[in-house]
C-alpha cells in the first residue's frame, strides 16, 4: 500500500482525497440526508485549503499574500453584504458554515480563496496550453486584452459556479434570502468581487500551474450540480 502511494505524485494524492471526501459527502447528503456530513462543511473548507497549500509547487510570499488577501477580501465583502445589504442583497447565514462574527462565518473567506484560486489556475493553464498549440494566434491580440479576458471570463465562471451553488446552499442552510428569491445583485456582486480577486491573482508573481486546482474546481462543481439535481 505504501509503495503504491509513493508512485502517485502530490497532485494525484490531493485529488484522490478531495474526490473521496466529496463523493462520500454526496452519498451521505443526497441519499441519507445526513446531518453529520452537512455539519462537516467547515472541515471540508479547511481540508480543501490545506490541499491547495500542499499541492502548490512553491509556497512563495506572493502566493501566501494572495491567499490572505482573498480570505480578507472575501470575508469583508460578505460582512458588507450581511450588515448593509449593499453587496449581494438581503440574506442571512445559517449554522452550517460554523462560528460567525457579526453575522458572517469566519470560514467564508476560505471559500472565496479556494474558488478563485482554482478558477485563476484553470484560466492561466488553459491560456498557456492554447498558446503552446497556436502561438501566432495570440500574437494578434494586445497583452492588455488577454489580461481583461483572463479576469473577466474567470469572474464569469465564478458567477456560474455561484449559480450552481445557490439552491444547494439554501437547502443545506448555508444562508437564506430575505424574500426567498436570489436577486440579480448577488450575481453582479459576485462578478465584481471575483474580478478584484482574479486581478490580484494575475498580477502577483507566483506559480499558477496547479493541476489539482483544476481537478478541485471540477469536483466541487460536479458535487453541487449533483446535489442541486437530487436534493
Amino acid at each position: 500500500m505504501l509503495q503504491r502511494l509513493k508512485s502517485y505524485n502530490k497532485f494525484q494524492i490531493a485529488t484522490l482525497i478531495a474526490l473521496a471526501f466529496h463523493v462520500s459527502g454526496f452519498i451521505a447528503i443526497a441519499l441519507f440526508k445526513s446531518e453529520l456530513f452537512i455539519s462537516l462543511t467547515p472541515l471540508n473548507l479547511i481540508i480543501c485549503t490545506a490541499l491547495i497549500y500542499v499541492s502548490q509547487t512553491s509556497l512563495s510570499k506572493w502566493f501566501i499574500a494572495f491567499s490572505i488577501l482573498a480570505i480578507i477580501i472575501g470575508f469583508s465583502a460578505e460582512w458588507v453584504g450581511i450588515n448593509t445589504g449593499f453587496l449581494f442583497g438581503n440574506y442571512t447565514y445559517g449554522k452550517t458554515l460554523g462560528y460567525k462574527w457579526q453575522g458572517v462565518p469566519l470560514l467564508i473567506g476560505f471559500q472565496w480563496f479556494v474558488t478563485l484560486y482554482c478558477i485563476g489556475c484553470a484560466m492561466h493553464m488553459l491560456v498557456e496550453r492554447l498558446k503552446a498549440r497556436n502561438p501566432l494566434a495570440f500574437e494578434r491580440f494586445p497583452k492588455w486584452w488577454m489580461v481583461v479576458s483572463l479576469i473577466g471570463d474567470g469572474a464569469l465562471i465564478a458567477v456560474i459556479f455561484d449559480w450552481i451553488l445557490e439552491p444547494v446552499a439554501v437547502k443545506l442552510n448555508f444562508w437564506t434570502w430575505a424574500d426567498g428569491q436570489i436577486p440579480m445583485m448577488n450575481y453582479y456582486s459576485w462578478w465584481a468581487v471575483s474580478c478584484c480577486l482574479l486581478a490580484i491573482f494575475h498580477f502577483l508573481p507566483f506559480h499558477k500551474q496547479n493541476i489539482f486546482a483544476v481537478h478541485l474546481l471540477l469536483i466541487q462543481t460536479m458535487f453541487f450540480l449533483l446535489l442541486r439535481t437530487f436534493l
